[in-house]
């Protein structure tokens, strides 16, 4: 375990004062609500119990002296105020200190904007290459067309939410070694409004929204591939109090294609070859995603080595630039030969072992001058 005035960033000769305002600045770098770093908790942990060590007179002589042993001998807990959970970083200094953040408390009625949305959609290969417009439905939340959004029948008068009291706030008390921890959150009968209906909304039931269904068209842009994100703006839930709706993001996914591979913006197919057409060089027709393309195979190609046909390839996103289209060699070798084929292939069999035999005697001579 570190020093705790090292964990504070404090001297060993620091007042009161300034362990509380170090505390207070490392509690909002470390806060598990803010620091998203695996061991922040832990090291949260760590200044809590260093600073109620430090804060306290008693226990911080003996620490000075015995260090931790020594607050365990004497019977003080080595737990720490937040081994056992912690609240908000704001309920925690109000616990502290008698006041957490300098700031206003929120409006319950001010406009908040809507919920995004996620929708995940499937494309056949070359709808993902070339674009597409699909129509989607899509389930949110809009604003009741009944009431406006208000929540209440018409002619209805607002009255103080009895749940909150008008705060719009529901407060939870924690209970921990340093006492009560308060935890806020939006009251759920009122939606954090503050404000509610003796005769609600028939329609809404005092939502101020409702559930439908619609359609929507969403152009999908030529390129994308899997996990791309299309955001459609203004097609998430709707806002509260007059606020903005949300967003729909619609993630697309791919299907793979039993022709074309993929990868990044080029694309690649396998060619079937020959021995003899491999040799001589051929010209072959091929399927590409543009549609059927004469290329030339050149002579003596090799097994694997691969043949590109630059602009061929799936567009770049919001460019007129396209990746390459490779073809692979794949050298087929023959099955079922007739006799025709066997003899000259035999043929062929000798007269490349009399080309290896003459190249071994070539060898032989000259290594013998090298020598």
């Amino acid at each position: 375990m570190a020093d705790y005035y090292e964990i504070l960033g404090v001297s060993k000769d620091a007042g009161k004062d300034e362990i509380k305002a170090a505390f207070r600045k490392k509690a909002r770098e470390l806060h598990p609500d803010v620091n998203k770093a695996p061991d922040a908790e832990e090291k949260f942990k760590e200044l809590g119990k260093a600073y109620e060590t430090l804060s306290d007179d008693d226990k911080r002589a003996l620490y000075d002296r015995y260090g931790e042993e020594g607050l365990s001998n004497a019977g003080y807990s080595s737990s720490g105020p937040f081994e056992y959970g912690f609240g908000g970083l704001n309920d925690i200094f109000e616990a502290f200190f008698g006041g957490g953040f300098s700031r206003e408390r929120e409006n319950p009625n001010a406009p908040r904007r809507g919920a995004d949305l996620r929708m995940n959609i499937q494309l056949d290969f070359k709808e993902a290459a070339f674009g597409v417009e699909k129509e989607i439905k899509v389930t949110h939340e809009e604003t009741c067309s009944t009431c406006k959004g208000t929540g209440g029948k018409a002619g209805a008068s607002p009255i103080p939410c009895k749940t909150c009291g008008g705060t719009g706030k529901i407060q939870h008390v924690q209970q921990t070694i340093l006492g009560s921890f308060s935890q806020i959150s939006t009251c759920p009968h009122c939606h954090g409004k503050g404000q509610t209906y003796a005769e609600p909304c028939p329609d809404c039931h005092g939502n101020g929204t409702v559930e439908i269904e619609k359609p929507i068209k969403v152009k999908i842009p030529a390129g994308v591939d899997n996990q791309t994100k299309i955001r459609v703006a203004g097609h998430g839930d709707a806002g509260k109090n007059g606020g903005q709706p949300g967003d729909l993001y619609v993630v697309i996914f791919v299907k793979e294609d039993d022709y074309f591979i993929r990868k990044g913006n080029d694309v690649y197919t396998y060619l079937n070859l020959s021995f003899p057409q491999a040799a001589l060089g051929d010209e072959i027709e091929i399927i590409t995603l543009d549609g059927t393309k004469k290329i030339t195979v050149p002579a003596g190609i090799e097994h694997g080595k691969m043949i590109e046909i630059k602009g061929a390839g799936i567009p770049y996103i919001g460019s007129s630039k396209r990746g390459s289209h490779h073809v692979i060699i794949n050298l087929s070798t023959p099955k079922n030969l007739s006799k025709e084929e066997k003899e000259l292939y035999s043929k062929l069999f000798e007269i490349s072992k009399g080309k290896k035999h003459q190249e071994s005697i070539l060898d032989k001579v000259k290594n013998s001058f090298n020598k």
